[in-house]
């Protein structure tokens, strides 16, 4: 039995984790497409329809990320609108390099190699940070509105064009360039929203504080998610069903990954997200150890890395908050009104 082209079970396994991907979206404020778009190429996706179905998830998630943070003034709109132009080019660019990849035959090996290295890096940072958890410990008096001293140092090199930003600094339209530049490649080639990336770039380089960093880098990151779901979606590289049950599923979790901010320690999961990314990065270097090999059990095991994993997280993060609400119920007198 078949719905929307699919089989059931493809269709629980999308729903299922696009909730799970919506959990940790709403946790730690990432898109998710860095997961959406490896598990297609796992499932036998064309590279081009991985990529073009994470981007347009990546810009249903953040419809919903930057109407809550419309109305609280954490946008640079300006910053915003420079970004999206530069992050359309790189995205244009790098999906035309998709598209000349495919056409050699290697576009699956170079996305998934580029994957490994990608998430192998970003989970070897988020373990570090949890290896300095007690140093970061002691310095929580730290302003999330201060701005970086390397983005103070960027700023301090006045080459115009300068443009304002609502922080009261300026920043050189060619820091804005090449920082967006640079991410809209990365996001073209390998289909990710690039949140990870670009937020602490505008952090970092371009110098704003860190909540507007978050709310202009969900703002910049909404347009440019559309232009490469256009980009894809023009040569059919978009697959809606897939991409409209994921939303399904991540429009529920989402909420619950927000709420669960306010119960969670993050510090207390942030382990477990870095061990999340390596072992993602590990199923799909099986994945293509197993294209290579032509051993099936291979790909089996970087599913369940992957997805596994994933699930994983997402499950501590929902038992914190089940077990949470359950401590908070008040409790109930006995029958005979004693305590």
């Amino acid at each position: 039995m078949e719905l929307l082209g699919l089989s059931l079970p493809l269709l629980a396994l999308f729903v299922s984790f696009g909730f799970m991907v919506g959990v940790l979206f709403g946790f730690f404020g990432m898109g998710g497409s860095f997961l959406i778009t490896p598990t297609l190429l796992i499932l036998d996706y064309p590279a081009s329809v991985a990529i073009g179905s994470g981007l347009a998830f990546y810009f249903g998630t953040s419809v919903i990320a930057v109407m809550k943070h419309y109305d609280i003034g954490q946008v640079d709109y300006k910053l915003g609108a420079a970004l999206f132009v530069v992050l359309s080019i790189g995205i244009e660019l790098g999906s035309r390099l998709v598209f000349a990849l495919e056409a050699l035959g290697i576009a699956n090996l170079v996305t998934g190699v580029a994957y490994v290295v990608l998430l192998a890096g970003i989970g070897a940072i988020f373990l570090r940070r949890a290896y300095n958890l007690e140093d970061e410990d002691a310095d929580d008096d730290v302003d999330d509105e201060e701005i970086p001293a390397v983005g103070q140092k960027i700023q301090s090199y006045t080459i115009p064009p300068m443009i304002s930003l609502v922080s009261g600094g300026r920043a050189s339209l060619w820091t804005i360039s090449g920082a967006g530049g640079i991410v809209g490649l990365v996001s073209g080639l390998i289909g990710v929203g690039g949140g990870f990336m670009r937020m602490p770039t505008i952090y970092y380089l371009i110098g704003t504080p860190l909540t507007v960093a978050v709310g202009t880098s969900l703002f910049a990151g909404l347009f440019s998610g559309a232009f490469g779901t256009f980009t894809y979606g023009a040569s059919g590289s978009v697959d809606l069903a897939v991409v409209s049950l994921l939303l399904v599923g991540s429009a529920l979790g989402a909420r619950i990954g927000s709420a669960a901010t306010t119960v969670v320690e993050e510090d207390d999961v942030i382990v477990y997200f870095g061990i999340m990314m390596v072992l993602a990065s590990a199923g799909i270097a099986l994945s293509e150890l197993a294209n290579w090999l032509g051993v099936g059990t291979l790909d089996v095991l970087s599913v369940v890395l992957l997805v596994g994993s994933s699930f994983a997280v997402a499950s501590i993060i929902l038992y914190e908050v089940v077990k949470t609400s359950a401590g908070s119920r008040p409790t109930q007198p006995a029958p005979n009104g004693d305590d």
